[in-house]
Formats: structure tokens, C-alpha cells, sequence
């Protein structure tokens, strides 16, 4: 096999174990504002594949997950849209009654789930989990252990 052959092997395998990333979008609390970012993210030819809001009397923190992260975030910059970025763990559950399953795995192996929220994507016609953990690495590891499938960027993008 030649080199490049080699290295394109690679980046094919590295994108398919790239994390879910999220964006935390922070917006002022004013009626439209969430629309305004899902228009421009749908018009940067992205789609929103998950959202959580947390809003206050301040301002409205939006948590977004996108089909193309790379051109969100270059979109996000160039707007100047306050914004940071950070690692899921996305699980695909057989069934929503596995959802204790789930957690309970999580609860033996003592790390912490900060939040989570359903994705509105099903790739394989199962619900679809995003856990924000004390660790990303070791909760997919007990997760994948515990029998859950782990879905990565690759899974949910174009």
C-alpha cells in the first residue's frame, strides 16, 4: 500500500472516532433569536441534529449539535456569534427503555453526567442519547462496555 493510500486510511479512521461536538450558542433572551441561529445554520447547508435551550431573565445559553461542525464554527466566527465548543458522548439506545440501563452503568462506574438531552436524528431508527460527562473517554468506555453503541461524528453527519 502506498503512503497516501496509507494516510487517507487514517483520516477516514480518525473521522469516524471523532467525537459529537456541541456548541454552546449564547443569545440574547429575545423572541426569534433561536430561530435566527437555526435559519443560518441551515442556510450554511448544515442542519441542527440536536438542541437543548436553557434560558434566564439575562440571556438564553442554546446547546446545538450540527451536521457540520467545521463550517458552523467558521460561520459562528465570522458572524461574531459568542460561542464554545465541546465533546458528547452520543449513545444509541435500543429502546427507550433502556435509558436506566444506561445510567446505571454510569452510576457504577461513578463519573458524573453533567447534562444530557435526545438528538433529533435517528441514524438507525433508534433514539439517540448526548451525555455531557465528568470524562467523555471513560463514560464511552463504560458505555460501550455495558453493551451501549457509541456514535461519533461520522454517525450522525452527512
Amino acid at each position: 500500500m502506498a503512503a497516501s493510500e496509507d494516510n487517507e486510511d487514517e483520516d477516514v479512521a480518525t473521522k469516524k472516532s471523532v467525537p459529537v461536538r456541541q456548541f454552546s450558542v449564547f443569545l440574547p433572551n429575545r423572541a426569534g433569536a433561536l430561530l435566527s441561529v437555526v435559519r443560518m445554520v441551515n442556510d450554511s447547508m448544515a442542519e441542527v441534529l440536536g438542541v437543548s435551550v436553557l434560558d434566564s431573565m439575562d440571556g438564553t445559553v442554546v446547546r446545538i449539535v450540527v451536521s457540520d461542525p467545521e463550517s458552523v464554527e467558521t460561520l459562528f466566527i465570522e458572524k461574531g456569534i459568542p460561542h464554545s465548543m465541546l465533546e458528547l458522548v452520543a449513545i444509541e439506545l435500543p429502546d427507550n427503555s433502556h435509558l436506566a440501563n444506561c445510567l446505571a452503568a454510569l452510576l457504577e462506574a461513578e463519573t458524573n453526567v453533567h447534562f444530557c438531552y435526545p438528538l433529533l436524528c435517528r441514524p438507525n431508527d433508534r433514539p439517540v442519547l448526548a451525555f455531557c460527562l465528568e470524562d467523555s473517554e471513560f463514560g464511552a468506555s463504560v458505555l460501550l462496555n455495558s453493551g451501549f453503541k457509541v456514535l461519533y461524528e461520522a454517525d450522525l453527519s452527512r
